[in-house]
């Protein structure tokens, strides 16, 4: 049955309302204005108003915002806490850390001139400028599928509305809308489902490493006035993550911002190898270390969130550009992760995206074609520099664990520029990591005290998510038989712990069992897209609106 769409033309349709997809509307109207032309732009964006999906630590670098918005001050962008201090610490154990002169911390983790802000505020901020130079900005309308006709993207379909979980049509059925562009920007975040079926296409990645992921589980707390140091950045790495192997990395954070409110965070490396490891109880017993407690006890958690973060870098870059469109942003992978930074590069990336469709446009281009300008400004920017002056930092820390990959980063960072004459590279999959649940060690998490640390339910509830209960589950198994017969005797499937939101489980018991989809209490961080060993999670996106509503992240 073919159902009937409105349609909606624009010249550039940007799909995510990021820091990437808001620099790119943004970067188009200005560029329309110092032509005296017009460009007509629309930004769809999933969660329920701009911001309400958007997660970061943050520490925010401002290169591409003083580009974008130079009188960004004066405009009241919510950039109100300058660092003012960075801690460095390798953790030891449960009770000891060693904290880094600052001599020894690589040169991109040092934060002069950088700002603790919530990234979510600042989009919020971006979309009340792109509002005001004429963007069309459609909260809550989830882009399902890309418009693909003889082999070019016409814009996006918008997903239907009132669908139940069998997939018949209720009383409020709505069919989405046809949103068609001569250029479409695909901004959707790390791990975007557009992207994937973008790559899947074009096959975008055949030339590059594969990709890789890490887990970024974050908290907001409100803390007692004598503890709270507004400007202080506390990095960290070590316990409780591997001290000297690979076999599982990631680091810490903790960011003083204003009114005496702190985030808290860990980030765990998708790569890790034990399928008994939970990110989420890892994260929540390293907050018992005394030098995150000094600061946590006593205070209030007010916030919960997670998001997956793209870290292969430059190595692991797709190509850009397909017929009709482009990947900005997260979607591209355009992170720094020697800075532990993406937002700028991100911006940077949508800037230089929105630069080439300008051009094209005002040369009278139909649209259709690959925006090739977009890849010769991307390698002629500082974008392109910083990215291949980080491109080993993550491989290191992959082939040789934090302390002695560390080591080997500082000498490259600190002595070489970033510029070793070699490239080394990480082909391995993170999906393809774990080992078997026989060969492995099972972990023993403690209870949570509900004073530092707590569980899964009540943290999900912090961020506020909500989705329409009765649609078709949008945590889509392509067969449904693996989790039980293939990933519970193999990895006694690692999706009820890699899971940060307590959406999988495993019920009943013997013949009885049964894999079950809390998908009501997914808060879209899409580690189960990647890090599935069989690959058998696609992610899609729910009906617009739904997923978390984060406030301050």
């Amino acid at each position: 049955m073919t159902v009937e769409r409105d349609v909606m033309e624009y010249d550039v349709l940007v799909v995510g309302g990021g820091p990437a997809g808001l620099s790119a509307a943004i970067r188009l109207k200005q560029k329309a204005a110092e032509e005296g032309k017009e460009i007509n732009v629309c930004l769809v964006e999933k969660g329920s108003e701009i911001g309400a999906h958007i997660l970061s630590g943050a520490v925010f670098e401002p290169r591409a915002l003083n580009e974008l918005i130079p009188d960004w001050k004066a405009q009241g962008a919510p950039l109100n806490t300058p660092v003012k201090g960075d801690d460095v610490y390798f953790y030891l154990s449960p009770e000891k850390a060693f904290k880094m002169p600052g001599l020894f911390v690589p040169k991109p983790m040092h934060n002069e001139g950088n700002y603790i802000i919530s990234l979510g505020n600042l989009c919020r901020w971006l979309g009340q400028q792109a509002e005001a130079l004429g963007v069309e900005i459609y909260p809550g309308f989830a882009a399902q599928h890309p418009i693909i006709e003889d082999g070019v993207v016409k814009g996006v379909t918008i997903g239907d509305m009132g669908i139940n979980h069998k997939g018949e049509h209720k009383s409020d059925y709505a069919p989405g809308m046809e949103l068609r562009a001569k250029y479409t920007l695909f901004g959707e975040g790390c791990r975007g489902h557009l992207g994937k079926q973008l790559n899947a296409l074009y096959q975008l990645d055949k030339d590059a490493d594969p990709q890789h992921y890490a887990i970024g589980i974050k908290e907001i707390w409100t803390i007692d006035p004598a503890k709270h140091q507004a400007g202080l950045v506390v990095h960290g790495a070590g316990w409780p993550l591997n001290l000297l192997g690979t076999d599982s990395l990631g680091g810490s954070f903790l960011y003083h911002l204003e009114n005496n409110t702190v985030v808290v965070g860990l980030i765990v490396d998708l790569s890790y190898s034990n399928p008994y490891l939970s990110p989420f109880d890892e994260f929540q017993r390293f907050k018992h270390h005394p030098v995150m407690k000094q600061y946590l006890e006593g205070g209030t958690r007010v916030g919960y969130g997670a998001r997956a973060i793209c870290k292969g870098g430059f190595n692991s870059l797709p190509k850009m550009v397909f017929p009709g469109g482009a990947l900005i942003g997260c979607d591209l992978g355009t992170m720094n992760f020697a800075k532990i930074k993406g937002s700028h590069t991100a911006m940077k990336s949508g800037m230089l995206a929105a630069d080439a469709a300008a051009e094209a446009i005002f040369s009278g281009s139909e649209g259709g074609d690959e925006l090739t300008g977009y890849v010769s400004k991307f390698k002629a920017s500082w974008l392109y520099e910083e990215l291949y002056q980080s491109r080993n930092f993550g491989v290191f820390l992959h082939k040789f664990g934090s302390l002695i990959g560390g080591a080997i980063n500082w000498v490259e960072q600190n002595i070489f520029g970033g510029k070793f004459p070699f490239t080394a590279h990480d082909l391995k999959f993170d999906h393809k990591s774990l080992k078997l649940a026989k060969d492995s060690q099972k972990i023993e998490y403690t209870k949570p005290d509900g004073k530092i640390s707590f569980d899964k339910l009540s943290s999900v509830f912090l961020s506020s998510t909500n989705h329409e209960e009765d649609q078709p589950v949008h945590l889509q198994l392509k067969d449904a038989s693996i989790p039980l017969a293939q990933n519970l005797p193999m990895y006694d499937e690692p999706a009820q712990r890699y899971c940060p939101a307590g959406v999988y489980e495993i019920i009943g018991e013997g013949e009885a069992k049964k894999f079950q989809i809390n998908a009501q209490n997914c808060v879209h961080c899409k580690t189960c897209d990647i890090k599935d060993p069989a690959q058998n999670i696609n992610w899609v996106a729910p009906e617009g609106g739904g997923g978390p509503n984060y406030a301050n992240m």
